[in-house]
């Protein structure tokens, strides 16, 4: 099936390096390559059961009009799941958050996602593992 997108020049530029990097030699394989690995990283997210550890990494444009508000309003809203949080200032537009989590996977899940929804955020990353409940400490 063929579709037509826009993306910001920049990002098209960014995405045609990475693909002449790796050798593609076609853009709609190295889409149809990015939307697959989207596809595998969304379901192992849903697939995550019971008590986890992990971390989310939020890159965001911090000159965007409410979005630190909205993120410390999530993270207030999320304030039993969430242990610590680092902030780092990367450039003059862009910060990052690290927030470290615990708890039943579904809240970790869904704060994930309601951090991804928010405009001005450019990228969510969450990384997890069991919670450390049964590692064989013999």
């Amino acid at each position: 099936m063929r579709i037509s997108m826009s993306l910001p020049k920049k990002l098209l530029n960014e995405f045609d390096e990475v693909l002449k990097d790796r050798g593609y030699q076609s853009r709609s394989k190295g889409i149809r390559d990015a939307l697959k690995d989207y596809i595998v990283r969304y379901q192992w997210m849903n697939e995550m059961e019971g008590d986890r550890i992990g971390i989310i990494a939020v890159i965001y444009d911090h000159h965007y009009t409410g979005v630190m508000e909205d993120l410390t309003d999530i993270q207030h809203d999320y304030r039993d799941y969430i242990n610590a949080v680092m902030h780092v200032h990367m450039t003059e537009k862009y910060c990052l958050e690290v927030i470290v989590v615990k708890g039943d996977v579904k809240y970790i899940r869904d704060l994930t996602e309601k951090i991804m929804r928010l405009k001005g955020v450019e990228h969510v990353k969450l990384t997890s593992t069991a919670s450390g409940e049964k590692i064989d400490r013999t």
